[in-house]
C-alpha cells in the first residue's frame, strides 16, 4: 500500500549529506521489504542504526503446540488466563500466552498493566487488536496512542514498546505473521489507493505525527527471529537508544486503523465472509464484524448458513455486543471460538429462527481465516471449554 507521509527533518534528495546544526552528519536507514523492490521508508538517525554492544538469548514464552485431535469445534475463555494478580506485573511482550498458531500466523494474548521492554519482531508484521483499555505503543518511527478498537500495525522489525495508560488494563489481542500484512489487493488501484468500494481509506490510517528522538545509553532490545530450528529470541544491548530518529519519510511505517471505522457491506440476503475482509497476510485474512444492518429480503434468514471451509480454519474473537448466531453456547466477550477446516458449523440451535424478521445486529468481533490448520498454543489448552465442542447436539440425543 503505497502511502507516502514524511516526519521530522528529512534532506531534500535521498541518499544525500543530512547535518545537524553542528556540522554532524546524520546516519541514513532504509527499512524496507521485499529486497529493495517494495515498499520502503528512510530514517535518519544521530547515532548508527547498526550498533551493538551484547548479545545473549531471551528465552522466548511457551512457543509449543498441539494439533486439534480429535479435530472438533473449540471455545476459548481468554478472559480467564490472566487475573489481576497477574495482569497487574505483565507486559504486552513478554507476558503475552500463545492460543493457536501455524507456519504462517501465531495469536496470542495478553492483558497489562506495566510498560514492556523494547522488542522488534523480524520473523513478520505483528497486528496487535486492543480489546479494552488503552496504551501508547512507542516506536521508532514516532509514538502512536491505541484505544479499544483500535488495530496497530507494527511493519516487520520495527522496535518498538508498549505503554499501557488510564485505569484499565490494555487486552491485547495479537496476529503475528510470517509475512506482510497488507489491505487486500481487491480494495486498491494498480497504484495503490484505495478505491471507492473499499470499506475504509486512507484517513482511517493514522501514522505517527512527530519523532519521539528518546536518550538513553546500554538499552535493552528484545528481538524475535527465524532459525532452521524454529522461531527463537535474542536480547541486544545496544550502546545509545534506538528511538534517536529526527526525521523519515516514505510508505513503509506503523499506523492504527479503529475497527470502528469499519464500513460494511450488506445485502438483502446473507453475505458471505469475504465482505467483512480488512487485511491479509500469506495464508490468512483479518475480518471485522461490526454493527450493523442485516439482510432485508422479505424471506431472508440473517445468521449464517451452516459451511464448511473445506480449505480453512476460522477463528473468530469476540469483542463487543451480542453475537446472535452463538446465543446459547456459553460465548461472551473474550471468547474464541475455533471452528477448523473439515468440520461444517454454523448457528447454534434455535439462532436461526430467532433471527429472522432481525433488521439489525449489535455485535463485534475479529475473525481470522487460514489455509493451513492452526494448532492449539499453550494458553487455548488453559481455557477450554470443554462443553462447547457438543453444543449443537444436546438434546437431539435421549
Amino acid at each position: 500500500m503505497a502511502f507516502y507521509r514524511s516526519l521530522g527533518t528529512i534532506p531534500p534528495k535521498r541518499h544525500t549529506q543530512h547535518r545537524n546544526e553542528q556540522g554532524a552528519l546524520y546516519y541514513e536507514e532504509l527499512m524496507g521489504e521485499e529486497g529493495f523492490s517494495s515498499d520502503s521508508s528512510l530514517l535518519y538517525h544521530r547515532n548508527i542504526p547498526s550498533a551493538i554492544i551484547d548479545a545473549t538469548v531471551w528465552d522466548l514464552p511457551d512457543q509449543t503446540t498441539t494439533p486439534n485431535h480429535p479435530l472438533k469445534p473449540r471455545h476459548l475463555k481468554l478472559h480467564d488466563l490472566f487475573p489481576e494478580e497477574v495482569w497487574s506485573s505483565t507486559d504486552v511482550v513478554t507476558g503475552r500466552r500463545l492460543i493457536l498458531g501455524n507456519a504462517d500466523v501465531r495469536i496470542s494474548y495478553v492483558v497489562s498493566a506495566t510498560p514492556s521492554p523494547l522488542y522488534r519482531n523480524v520473523v513478520g508484521d505483528e497486528m496487535v487488536y486492543v480489546e479494552s483499555g488503552s496504551a501508547t505503543a512507542e516506536t521508532v518511527f514516532g509514538a502512536l496512542e491505541a484505544k479499544a478498537g483500535d488495530y496497530v500495525l507494527l511493519p516487520m522489525a520495527t522496535t518498538h514498546r508498549w505503554v499501557p495508560n488510564g485505569d484499565e488494563p490494555l487486552r491485547a489481542y495479537t496476529m503475528e505473521a510470517n509475512s506482510h500484512i497488507v489491505p487486500p489487493k481487491r480494495y486498491l488501484s494498480r497504484f495503490g489507493q484505495f478505491l471507492e468500494n473499499a470499506p475504509f481509506c486512507e484517513r482511517d490510517l493514522h501514522g505517527p505525527t512527530a519523532p519521539l528522538e528518546a536518550e538513553g545509553e546500554d538499552v535493552e532490545v528484545l528481538v524475535k527471529h527465524r532459525t532452521s530450528k524454529g522461531i527463537v529470541g535474542t536480547r541486544y544491548v545496544v550502546p545509545t537508544h534506538p528511538f534517536d530518529v529526527v526525521g523519515w519519510d516514505g510508505c513503509l511505517y506503523p499506523y492504527t486503523f479503529s475497527i470502528h471505522d469499519f464500513e460494511p457491506l450488506t445485502g438483502r440476503i446473507h453475505q458471505p465472509p469475504p465482505v467483512h475482509q480488512a487485511f491479509e497476510g500469506h495464508n490468512f485474512v483479518i475480518c471485522n464484524f461490526v454493527p450493523r444492518k442485516v439482510d432485508y429480503h422479505p424471506d431472508s434468514i440473517p445468521v449464517p448458513y451452516y459451511h464448511s471451509n473445506v480449505d480453512s480454519d476460522e477463528i473468530m474473537f469476540y469483542c463487543g455486543g451480542d453475537y446472535e448466531a452463538r446465543k446459547g453456547s456459553g460465548i461472551a466477550q473474550g471468547s474464541i471460538s475455533v471452528h477448523p477446516g473439515g468440520h461444517a458449523h454454523g448457528p447454534q440451535p434455535g439462532a436461526v429462527e430467532r433471527s429472522i424478521g432481525v433488521d439489525y445486529f449489535d455485535e463485534l468481533a475479529v475473525m481470522v481465516d487460514t489455509f493451513r490448520p492452526l494448532e492449539l498454543g499453550e494458553g487455548a489448552l488453559a481455557c477450554e471449554d470443554p462443553e462447547y465442542a457438543w453444543s449443537w447436539g444436546r438434546g437431539l440425543k435421549k
